[in-house]
Parts: structure tokens; sequence; C-alpha cells
């Protein structure tokens, strides 16, 4: 049997949560949640709005939303890979024009 993701303590930009039922009745079908911040909007206790996107297996943001959850039913999920940004031009090395040898100086 698979274990259950943590219950939140503390929710952060850039967590990835596991939404389902125990969140609200509106998760029927779990789904992750990449949190970009947790609304300041007023509430009932236990409660809060984020803002974040819904993503799928591969981290791979869907769709945008804002979500009215239950605090006590979000869990967080390991982070998908890396954390660090992947560079736009997977084909080109920083590191090769930075080592490339200069050409002298011409003396006057």
């Amino acid at each position: 049997m698979a274990s259950l993701p943590e219950p939140v303590t503390g929710l952060r930009a850039g967590d990835l949560l596991h939404l389902t039922r125990a969140a609200s009745v509106q998760f029927g079908t779990p789904i992750r949640f990449r949190l970009i911040r947790v609304l300041d909007l007023p509430t009932y206790q236990g409660w809060s709005w984020l803002d974040g996107y819904q993503v799928d297996e591969r981290g791979e943001a869907v769709a945008r939303r804002e979500l009215f959850v239950r605090l006590a039913g979000i869990r967080t999920l390991p982070t998908l890979g890396s954390s660090a940004p992947k560079p736009r031009h997977p084909g080109r090395d920083a590191t090769a024009t930075a080592s490339a040898p200069r050409c002298p100086r011409q003396q006057p």
C-alpha cells in the first residue's frame, strides 16, 4: 500500500501539493498543484485561497487556478525533478565561449 503524503504545516511558493476530497469536495479526482502564493482574502477559519498551477505527472503546468481549500486536507509531495531552471538553448554551451582563447593584442 502506498504511503500518504504528509499533512501541511506551512505553505511556501513553489510547493507541490496533492489536493484530494479531503481539501475540498471539488477534488473528487485528485490533482497536483504548484503553489504560487496563499491569497490574503478573508475566509473561514482553517480554509484559504491558493493561487497556482495545476500540473500534470511531469510537473508541467496545464492550468492556472485560484482554489478555495481546507488547509487540514492539503498534502505536500516531493518536487518533480530538479528545481534548477533548464537552459533555454540546450544545444549551446555557455562555458565554451567563456573558455575560448583570446586573440593576442597587437603592439603599436
